[in-house]
């Protein structure tokens, strides 16, 4: 990747291949302004506002609650951090499955909020809507296996490409998309000999969420990895801080210290000039 003070790009994310000699590419999902910031002082290279934010954000059961609107919300809270790295926005449920005009029109959304690209499921019945997409300039991050947004259809969140005939047709939905244009693709759920197969089939980078350790980079949603979540843990998940139970140890501190009338102390009050005590208080 790039130094540390250049700005990171589509066009240096799309030739991020490990077998290229490239480092493996870090995304991370951020929400607002102040976890962006502190995600992007971490030195990742990707940020994903993604439509995760229903559930890790909003209290949603899952992410079909979330519109455009909520999504392009976010998108803005995020771009004002500034981040070195890339802003991909997620596009919703039902933001791009009718009119590849409609589709374009929502991505817009996302990039005048401050996104540098958009990310969507589906793989070749959703061609329409990424060639529209990226005929308008907009780049567009591909998203195979587990769908979130199809969680219906599926049956529930469960590992998809098991089997063989499912398995191939990823590869080649994988395929179709980066013909069409996609410059990286997301594979969440799957083997990982089929995420191994799809990297080593396709000349862009795939970036995995539960697709084992072969992908060109890995995305991880920070609710999760952070302990700050109240549903359960995927088995992908690794949790590297319990940032949860610190935030409730350290305002349950602060609630005994108000209660005991501790806080606020001699230092952490504003005091009046001698004059201004007399008048109020009396010598």
């Amino acid at each position: 990747m790039a130094a540390v003070t250049d700005r990171v790009t589509v066009p240096m994310i799309r030739t991020s291949k490990r077998r290229e000699g490239h480092e493996p590419l870090v995304m991370i999902t951020a929400y607002d302004e102040p976890f962006a910031r502190l995600v992007d002082a971490a030195g990742v290279d990707l940020i994903l506002v993604g439509d995760s934010l229903a559930e890790a954000v909003l209290g949603y059961p899952s992410t079909l609650e979330v519109g455009i609107e909520d999504m392009a919300h976010h998108v803005g809270a995020v771009a004002r951090a500034q981040p070195r790295a890339l802003v991909v926005g997620d596009m919703p449920w039902m933001s791009y499955h009718t009119e590849p005009f409609e589709a374009v029109r929502n991505a817009a959304k996302l990039v005048r909020a401050g996104a540098g690209a958009v990310k969507l499921e589906g793989g070749v019945k959703r061609l329409a809507a990424v060639e529209a997409i990226i005929s308008a300039e907009i780049p567009v991050m591909a998203h195979l296996g587990l769908t979130p947004q199809s969680v219906h259809a599926m049956g529930g969140y469960r590992v998809q490409g098991r089997a063989v005939t499912a398995a191939e047709a990823l590869v080649e939905d994988a395929k179709a998309l980066v013909a069409a244009g996609c410059f990286a693709v997301v594979l969440e759920g799957v083997p990982d000999v089929l995420a191994t197969k799809v990297t080593a089939e396709i000349d862009v980078p795939t970036i995995g969420i539960g697709a084992g350790p072969s992908c060109d980079g890995q995305v991880l949603v920070i609710h999760d990895m952070l302990s700050m979540g109240n549903r359960p843990t995927p088995k992908f998940v690794r949790r590297y801080a319990n940032v949860g139970e610190i935030v409730t140890e350290a305002v349950a501190a602060y609630a005994a210290d108000v209660r005991i009338g501790s806080f606020p102390a001699d230092e952490e009050s504003y005091h009046g000039s001698a004059e201004l005590k007399e008048r109020f208080v009396g010598s």
